[in-house]
């Protein structure tokens, strides 16, 4: 079961805790897209799908009231918002079920979100929010009841990535990328299922695949680790994609001090998060394709030494793929150039323990 796409809203979810992570995901990236925010009969149009029955005429003021408060921090430091030009991608670095059941459920929501404009010379700026997402299981499908934000952990950038200028941003504007779809779906062996042999079945693979690469299970479990690149990458570059990996995660969990069961000798946990803000084709056909994302990924230890609290890098990612064995197979997926927001505007950064609240199987986002 894969989602499809009505009015510019992913939709057709399985009737599953993932389903319902990948429903408040998607949902929550729409909503807070440049397109939502600056069209009006857009933003109408995918509030009447997204909307709960009973709920749409609430949903669509509640979401006119916020474009008019988001719209302003797309103009950058023009005199009024260039649609075209604008950027509003949101990222979901963890997403924590609430609650539960047959008929509804609950998702919070941790997010980046980056807002501006490519043109003029003020960068666009990051932020990060908690979102606390309400479902309803309605003809087959997971429906928005409400949605609710608050400020989110903040996770300081990188103090080894400056920003960049705004032009650089120009790949990443609606018309260029799309935003990452997330679909909820699984194969037996818990890793995504097969892609559709498309351009968007592509986007997917990738999606999934960077976000695979910064699970923590990544760094911490060998036989995790193992079992994701045989069920993602192709089996021609198998053993030496397991062997690189390999290396990187004992590079990575030697110089945090992390043991086999992801934490510090003083029961520190180690934090790492992918997510995609943008993805775009760089070359596409029906037995190869190349597809960039524009990604953030956390990194660091959630604990007492705030020396190494979790921080926030921006990378291009670049992510080789081929048709094999009836679905999209990596051939590498490696980083490129950074593009890199400006931090968020005056905000203190979360202490390091409180980064544990993310941390853990529990917490990570559905699959695209």
């Amino acid at each position: 079961m894969r989602v499809r796409v009505l009015h510019g809203v992913p939709v057709g979810y399985p009737h599953t805790q993932a389903g319902a992570k990948a429903a408040a995901s998607n949902y929550t990236t729409v909503s807070g897209s440049a397109k939502f925010l600056t069209d009006k009969g857009a933003r109408h149009r995918a509030v009447s799908v997204m909307a709960a029955d009973g709920t749409t005429g609430t949903a669509i003021e509640k979401a006119d009231h916020t474009a008019g408060q988001e719209v302003g921090t797309l103009r950058g430091d023009n005199t009024k918002v260039l649609p075209k030009q604008a950027i509003s991608r949101t990222g979901v670095l963890s997403a924590h079920v609430l609650g539960f059941d047959a008929h509804d459920a609950m998702v919070r929501l941790w997010t980046t979100t980056v807002r501006g404009s490519t043109a003029g010379h003020k960068t666009p700026r990051d932020t990060f929010q908690s979102v606390t997402v309400t479902l309803t299981w309605q003809s087959n499908d997971w429906k928005l009841k409400d949605s609710s934000i608050t400020s989110g952990l903040v996770a300081p950038i990188d103090e080894r990535q400056a920003s960049n200028v705004t032009g650089d941003f120009s790949d990443y504007t609606p018309a260029a990328a799309a935003d990452p779809v997330l679909s909820g779906t699984a194969g037996k062996d818990g890793f995504p299922a097969a892609y559709a042999r498309s351009k968007s079945g592509a986007f997917a693979a990738a999606t999934s695949a960077t976000m695979l690469y910064g699970d923590p299970r990544f760094f911490t479990d060998s036989n995790w680790r193992h079992r994701m690149l045989a069920a993602t990458a192709a089996p021609g570059i198998l053993d030496t994609a397991s062997s690189d990996a390999d290396s990187t995660a004992h590079l990575v969990t030697e110089n945090r001090g992390v043991g086999a069961d992801g934490k510090t000798a003083d029961g520190s946990e180690l934090i790492t998060r992918t997510t995609a803000l943008g993805v775009r084709s760089v070359s596409y056909s029906d037995q190869a394709a190349s597809v960039e994302l524009w990604t953030a990924s956390v990194g660091g230890i959630a604990g007492k030494d705030e020396t190494q609290r979790p921080q926030i890098a921006f990378l291009r990612m670049t992510v080789d793929l081929t048709w094999a064995d009836g679905t999209w197979k990596t051939t590498a997926v490696a980083p490129s150039e950074p593009l890199v927001p400006s931090p968020p505007n005056a905000e203190e950064a979360a202490s390091a323990g409180s980064f544990a609240e993310v941390g853990g199987v529990s917490n990570a986002p559905s699959f695209a």
